[in-house]
């Protein structure tokens, strides 16, 4: 799945910070080489891996020397296999080695994302299912994690605490019943914004259905009972699972018949992907 990355601001934010963090005042090993030394690099993919990041990797290289040349032969959202060259860097060594680490912080972090969300996209192939992301997404980085968990081929749940209602049990408790927490999402919030209710068995789903809720989240059910949910619901409103979905039990929940299921390792327990850069022995200056 293709699609558009963060407002260009956002990236440029995200690689400020991270240069700030890595580089500080200045790259002192980097002064060992000669000022005018120019260096040709590739970065070459270790692995099987979903590709995503390419936009923080020449924002990282383009704010240290806007003359440093990447040549990019896969695009994010594309498949690299073990050994594959992902791209090709032309420029002053001393930007390019000061550059290296956070580059490839982002392109290794969000290409993780991407390829643990394209995992879970090919397990439940053909059953017509949509695997959402959560907000368990590491701290600055959600824009950019939501745009990997796209090109692995998943989908967005909300970014944030502004854009949906999302009511979980807390919000419950407070409210005193799902149905009155209910009533007042409603009455607060007009039709662009979408309303979700996080029940916890058959009968709080049977009261939110009877609330009017048109978006369920179901908390940690067994299979047995998201098949009921699914039957009983019958298509009033959409469903989505959540709790105790992993790789391998991802396709047997989808079977049952919901609409979503949100996965919060998508985002939070991916493991970066093993790329490497390497300078060529042709180093002038």
């Amino acid at each position: 799945m293709k699609t558009s990355p963060p407002p260009l601001e956002s990236i440029r934010e995200d690689v400020e910070r991270a240069l700030r963090e890595d580089v500080g005042g200045g790259d002192l090993t980097a002064c060992l080489l000669a000022a005018d030394a120019r260096s040709e690099v590739r970065v070459v993919c270790r692995q099987w891996a979903v590709i995503c990041g390419s936009a923080w990797f020449d924002e990282v290289f383009h704010r240290l020397d806007p003359g440093i040349r990447i040549d990019w032969a896969v695009a994010d959202g594309d498949e690299a296999a073990p050994d594959q060259i992902l791209c090709r860097l032309s420029g002053n060594s001393r930007a390019l080695l000061t550059g290296e680490r956070s580059a490839l912080n982002f392109l290794q972090t969000l290409s993780g994302t991407a390829t643990l969300a394209a995992r879970y996209a090919k397990a439940v192939a053909g059953l017509g299912v949509r695997i959402l992301d959560t907000r368990k997404t590491l701290p600055g980085l959600r824009l950019a994690q939501k745009y990997a968990v796209a090109c692995g081929g998943c989908h967005n749940h909300r970014i944030g605490l502004f854009d949906a209602v999302l009511i979980k049990e807390n919000h419950i408790a407070a409210a005193g019943s799902i149905t009155a927490a209910l009533e007042r999402a409603f009455g607060e919030f007009g039709a662009g914004i979408e309303i979700e209710v996080e029940v916890e068995n058959l009968d709080e789903l049977r009261e939110a259905l009877t609330a009017g809720a048109k978006r369920i989240l179901l908390d940690n059910f067994t299979l047995e009972g998201l098949r009921e949910a699914v039957r009983l619901n019958g298509g009033k409103a959409r469903l989505e699972a959540s709790g105790g979905v992993s790789l391998e039990t991802v396709r047997a929940i989808a079977e049952t018949g919901v609409d979503d299921i949100s996965v919060g390792g998508i985002t939070k327990d991916l493991t970066a992907v093993d790329l490497s850069m390497r300078f060529l022995l042709d180093v002038v200056g």
